[in-house]
Order: structure tokens, then C-alpha cells, then sequence
């Protein structure tokens, strides 16, 4: 009985709610001799296909096999034992989409994803057995926006929010010069970003590019928007700057690697080869052979080869009066040669033990006029700022991602929705 009063009062508030919003109609003239007859309603089988495939998606996630992926998108046993033997699937990557088509008996049909360099990798069921084909995915660039606070760390709070890591690291990157994130962070720090990401028919392929960023730390605010512009020698760069055109990146980075301990320091030294106190002109960085040197600065290779002690070897001239020098090296990429232009943070080399060296170690040397300074205590200074002539252009781009930021960080992100 309840039911059929619940029944009732939602027909009558129906009711109610049409005559609320349709404007009344008169009733029809009766036309005499017409007939009234009720139409059957019948059921359209026949008319539309049924369903004979399904489309299922899944992301290889970390800790993944193939198996239990294929589980998950709910592959039959025989298809799961075929496929694992296919070398192609060698290509899966945790965080990669995989697009599944199974017939109405949860046979595989055909298998997506897209795997590393942005190649579309294809697996088709044929008369005789699976087959995989593999051709260039066009991607289409989308801009993303989301925000994230500080409970522990960076990375928890870009996960929390559904960041990506390589996003994480370029924001660290990007702020790196103003916060130190291993130490400065605090419970209650938030961060908002607009990125770009590359998606393949409708599928998130991998993200960009950080388009624009800002960090709010210890109640101090840090913006940034990236520009590409055009470099001293009138070749295309591009960086991160504050919105007043302000570049936010120093001239060098502090260290050559990105992860390494200091073994020998700048000064007088006991010589490992020579057995006598000699005065060290650079810093020794502690790492595996194979390790990547990075260039701590924009600059052109003014010597790649060998030198003496110092084994293989890279001299680096920057602008004005700096230079740098990485020694001990194992070697270097071809492109790495004199007169080659590279970018602060380009890989110039590998570390090694080439030369006098007891072990595997960069020996790096940071010079002003020739003049070793030592690289841990030296100022170094500021990167060039947008330069006059390109301010206006500057202003132009930059303007559009920093009202994104606005919108972000004043609760109005519905607005771009």
C-alpha cells in the first residue's frame, strides 16, 4: 500500500510540474465517425545489431605482469599463454592505457597501446594466430589543469591529486632555485599547475610540457610561465620566467650530477697518484661509471677528447668569462664535439676513470678567467632576464596562462570547464 501511495504522489507531482511548465492545451475536436484504435508497441529486435564486441581499458600499473593485466581486462587462459610469448608486449610501461576488443565470448579481437617514442603498437587476432604491427601514433596536445597540498611531500601531494611524476619533477625543477624541496616543504604548502597532455584517440598518452606553475611555500608565492624565445646567437630557447619577465633559473647549476656524493673537495690535497700535497682545482663527485655528466650551463664545447691526467675530457665555454671542465670521463655522446652548442642540463658525457683515477669519479673544475673557483662556495650568477626587444611578445603569451593560474588558485576552475 505504501508503495502504490509513493506512486501516486510522484504521478501527481509529475502532474503538477508539467502544467508548471508546458503551457495548457485545448482538447481536441472530436471528429464524428472517426475511430480510436491502440497501436501495439512492439519490441525492436530486428532492428538494431546486437552488441557482438566490447571495448575494455586498463593501465599498466607498477608491480604489473602481462598476466595480471591481461586478467583484469578479462582475457580468456589460451589467448593470455599466446600472447605472452609475443616479444612486442615487451614494450608495456607501467602508467601506459591498453585498449582490449572482445567478442561476446571474451575472445581478444585486437589490442592498443601506445609504448615508448609515441609508436602505436597493435596486436590483431588472424586466421592464424595473433600478429603485431607497429606505425607512428599522430598525438594531440590538450592543456590540463589541477592544484595539490603539501601533507608530506611533493610527490605524495601530485599523486593525491592525480599529477603526473614527470609533472612533479619539472615543478620541482622549475622552483628549484628558490625552494630546496628536500628540506624547505611545509604541511599546508599548496601548488597549482597547467600542463600539457598528449593524448591518442582520447587516451592519455603521456604528459608535456609545464606551461605555467605556482608554488606557494612558508606564505611566500612563486610564479612561473614558460617562453620560448630566441637565445644571444639567435637560436630558438626556452625557459621559465616569473611573469615580470624575471629569469628563474640561475646561469649554472650548482653540480654536474644529479645524484652524487663529494669525495675530494676544492684545495690542498694529498695527490692519490702522485703521494704528495698538491693543490686540487676542482671537486671530486663520487658516482658509478656510466653515470650521465650534465652540462651546468648554456655554452659550446670548446675541447672533447683526451688530456693528459685528466683523462677524457670536456672543456665548456659559457658566456663572458666562465668556462667549466669535466674530467675522468668514460665517454661521450657523438654529437659532443668542438664547436657544438649545448643546454644547460644536456648530457656532455659519462663518468668514468679515464686518466689518473683510482676509481670511477667526475673531477670538475668551474673557471672565471681561467681562474679555478671552487664550484660549492662560488655566487653564480643569475640567468639573462626576457630581453627588452621580446618583453611585449613575452607579456602577450604569458598573459592567458596566468589568468589559468588566477582561476586555479581562486576556486573558479568550473569557469574553463
Amino acid at each position: 500500500m505504501a508503495r502504490t501511495g509513493a506512486l501516486a504522489t510522484l504521478v501527481l507531482s509529475g502532474i503538477v510540474a508539467a502544467f508548471a511548465t508546458i503551457a495548457p492545451v485545448s482538447e481536441p475536436e472530436v471528429v464524428p465517425g472517426a475511430i480510436a484504435e491502440s497501436l501495439e508497441i512492439r519490441p525492436l529486435e530486428g532492428v538494431l545489431p546486437a552488441a557482438t564486441s566490447l571495448v575494455v581499458e586498463e593501465r599498466f600499473q607498477r608491480g604489473d605482469t602481462v598476466a595480471s593485466l591481461f586478467a583484469r581486462l578479462g582475457l580468456d587462459g589460451e589467448d593470455t599463454s599466446a600472447l605472452l610469448r609475443d616479444p612486442g608486449l615487451r614494450q608495456l610501461r607501467p602508467g601506459t592505457t591498453v585498449s582490449a576488443t572482445v567478442d561476446s565470448i571474451g575472445a581478444l579481437q585486437s589490442l592498443d597501446f601506445v609504448a615508448a617514442r609515441d609508436v602505436q603498437v597493435r596486436v590483431t587476432r588472424g586466421e592464424s594466430g595473433f600478429s603485431v604491427s607497429e606505425q607512428r601514433a599522430p598525438l594531440e596536445t590538450r592543456v590540463s589543469m589541477k592544484s595539490g597540498v603539501i601533507r608530506s611531500s611533493l610527490f605524495a601531494a601530485a599523486d593525491a591529486s592525480g599529477i603526473p611524476d614527470a609533472i612533479a619533477i619539472q615543478v620541482a625543477d622549475v622552483f628549484g632555485g628558490d625552494i630546496d624541496f628536500h628540506r624547505d616543504l611545509r604541511r599546508g604548502d599548496r601548488f597549482t599547475v597547467v600542463y600539457e597532455t598528449l593524448t591518442h584517440q582520447g587516451l592519455t598518452v603521456r604528459s608535456g610540457r609545464v606551461l605555467a606553475a605556482e608554488f606557494r611555500n612558508q606564505g611566500k608565492t612563486y610564479r612561473a610561465v614558460w617562453y620560448a624565445g630566441v637565445d644571444g646567437d639567435g637560436r630558438k630557447s626556452g625557459g621559465y620566467y616569473a611573469p615580470d619577465g624575471k629569469n628563474l633559473r640561475r646561469a649554472f647549476l650548482r653540480s654536474p650530477l644529479e645524484f652524487s656524493r663529494v669525495t675530494s673537495g676544492f684545495g690542498m690535497r694529498m695527490h692519490p697518484f702522485m703521494q704528495s700535497w698538491r693543490a686540487h682545482r676542482g671537486v671530486d663527485y663520487g658516482a658509478p661509471s656510466g653515470t650521465r655528466v650534465r652540462a651546468v650551463g648554456d655554452g659550446r664545447v670548446e675541447f672533447a677528447g683526451r688530456q693528459g691526467g685528466y683523462g677524457n675530457v670536456v672543456i665548456l665555454r659559457h658566456s663572458g668569462q666562465y668556462s667549466t671542465l669535466y674530467a675522468h670521463l668514460s665517454g661521450f655522446p657523438k654529437d659532443i664535439r668542438r664547436g657544438a652548442h649545448v643546454a644547460q642540463g644536456d648530457t656532455i658525457g659519462y663518468v668514468g676513470k679515464t686518466g689518473w683515477a683510482t676509481g670511477p669519479h667526475l673531477h670538475y673544475e668551474f673557471r672565471i678567467a681561467g681562474e679555478a673557483r671552487n664550484p660549492l662556495a662560488v655566487t653564480l650568477p643569475q640567468a639573462l632576464p626576457v630581453p627588452p626587444a621580446e618583453l611585449a611578445t613575452f607579456v602577450r603569451q604569458a598573459q592567458p596562462l596566468v589568468a589559468r593560474l588566477d582561476l586555479l588558485t581562486s576556486g573558479s576552475i568550473a569557469l574553463l570547464e
